[in-house]
This record gives structure tokens, sequence and C-alpha cells, in this order.
């Protein structure tokens, strides 16, 4: 059925050009023709130069329309990687063809020339080329069956309901209910993972993307532990927004006095040293005491590195 799919969404295709598009030789192409012209579909093969395979003029199949599963992977059809990790790919790829097969010969270039103005590329940079976790495919399996899983995590044995699956800078999150409570999992931490027989109700009030923004900002806010006081110049303070870790901003803002006293929440004091060193002499550090010294020590390297190499 690709193949037909293949021939009415584009008009007319070579043998090469069906065994390349559809991951088989061209023996299997031929074949696959003669048992569809057996079957009644009109396909008939060009001669010569520019020939190839093409259906009837005016044929169309019947068979375009989508089922629920491959008119739910027709959405992530962006993410092509992220299709792959999950086990998807095939059903995303007939989903397309079916698309495309319905639309008017006026339209049919419609999702080349997407492809060829827009990409997303959803790992962060420097990711490694480690194959996705294996809990990833059972896990996305449940998700789109609203199917129970029985999984290891972290060495605790759990039963889960898997609301959705989340990809963030290459690594996959996975969003479920256990004993009430929706709470965040790291895919690659979980071990076995078996696909239960019993589905679960979805709540029809979440939502996973606004789950996903409240957790992600929960867990960017838990990681700053520390607080330091600067005060800053005129400059800095306009600096301040492009400085500060994005979960500290608001209340930094807030805090911000006339005379430029600041108090900005960060991570550690490694992490706020180098944040100062961003600031340059447009911050003062007013506390804490080991702070100000590593800064002060810090800015005296400097400018005696300066000193000593006067280019003059």
């Amino acid at each position: 059925m690709s193949l037909v799919l293949l021939l009415q969404g584009r008009g007319g295709m070579t043998a090469a050009e069906l065994a390349r598009e559809l991951e088989v030789s061209e023996r299997t192409v031929h074949r696959d023709v003669l048992a569809l012209s057996e079957a009644g579909v009109p396909v008939y093969a060009d001669r010569g130069r520019g020939g190839g395979y093409r259906l009837l003029d005016g044929y169309r199949t019947r068979l375009t329309g989508l089922d629920r599963e491959e008119a739910e992977a027709l959405f992530l059809s962006g993410v092509p990687a992220a299709l792959r990790e999950m086990g998807l790919q095939d059903v995303a790829a007939t989903a397309r063809l079916k698309a495309a097969a319905a639309l008017s010969p006026a339209l049919r270039d419609a999702p080349a020339t997407a492809a060829q103005r827009f990409h997303l590329d959803a790992p962060g940079w420097f990711a490694g080329g480690d194959p996705p976790p294996a809990a990833l495919a059972p896990l996305a399996r449940a998700v789109w069956r609203d199917r129970r899983v029985a999984a290891v995590y972290k060495g605790e044995r759990r039963v889960l309901e898997p609301y959705g699956l989340v990809l963030k800078a290459g690594v996959w999150y996975a969003a479920a209910r256990h004993r009430s409570r929706f709470l965040i999992y790291r895919v690659h931490r979980f071990g076995e993972v078996s696909v239960l027989e019993e589905r679960f109700d979805r709540d029809p009030g979440f939502d996973l993307a606004t789950f996903w923004a409240g957790q992600a900002a929960e867990f960017a806010r838990s990681l700053l532990r520390e607080v330091v006081t600067l005060r800053l110049s005129e400059r800095g303070r306009r600096m301040l927004r492009h400085v500060a870790d994005p979960a500290a901003l608001e209340d930094a803002l807030a805090s911000l006095r006339p005379d430029g006293t600041v108090r900005l929440a960060v991570e550690s004091l490694e992490v706020a040293f180098s944040q100062v060193l961003r600031f340059g002499p447009e911050a003062e550090v007013l506390d804490p005491p080991k702070l100000r010294a590593m800064t002060a020590d810090a800015a005296a390297r400097t400018a005696s590195l300066y000193a000593e190499h006067d280019p003059r």
C-alpha cells in the first residue's frame, strides 16, 4: 500500500526511486507492482527515457484515511529523531504518505518545501551518540495506549501511569502518576519496564506542557541555594538580565535598590564567582565575605597581569 500511496502522491516513479524510498530491492518493487496489478490496482509502466510506474489517471485509493496511531504520530513528524527513538518512525512515515496522497496535485510539493525550510534539532550541542534508553520504547507504547507499566526506577519497583514523554536538550523524561501524584522521571534511570494490559483513565485536567513548565521552573529554583549581595553600577544594572540565572532574575530585579544594591540567588559560590567576573568593574561584592575575597584576588591578579605586560 505504501507503493500505491507514493505513486498517487508523486504521479510517477522509477523502480529505483521506489526501491530507495521503500528501502527494498528493485526486484521486490517489480514483484509488488505485478501483485497490485493482479489485485485490480491500475498501475502501469511507462517505457523509455523518463518512464517509470504510474497509476491510471483519475485513480484514487480510498485507503488514505489515517488511523488513530498514524494521526497522532503525524503531529510529531517535525521531530524525526524523537520518533525514531520511540519506535514510531514507520507509523509516522505511513501517516505522511497518506496525508500527501490526499493533497491536490498543486500541493503535493508542500511537504518537501516545508522540510527544506524548517528543521527542529532537539538535542543540545556536544551531545554524544549514545543509543536511546532501553525503557523509552515501552514507555512510549504505554503513553500512546494509556497502559499502566510495572517498572524499576533507581532500584525500586513501582506501578506507574505514564501520561507523557518530554525531550529536553537530548534527555528524555517521563511524566507519570504514582499513587495519585504526578512526578517527573528521567527515562535513563529506569531499569526493566513492562507494559501491563490494564488501562488507566486519564485526568482530563492534566496538561503535559503546563505540568512540565511548572516542574522545570520548580527544579531550576531548587538549584539556587545561595544568595549574594552586589552593588551594581548603572551599566551593571543593564547587564543583570544577561548575567543572572533566568530563575533568579525576577526576584533579583524586585530586590534592586536605588543605590544599585541587589540580592542575587545563585547555585553556589563558584557559580556566583563566574557571574561576578562577567560584570567586571560594574559590580562590587558586598556579601558574603568569601566571595568578596575571591573577587578581590581575581581583580588584583588581573591588574598585575596587565601591568606586567605593557605593550608599549
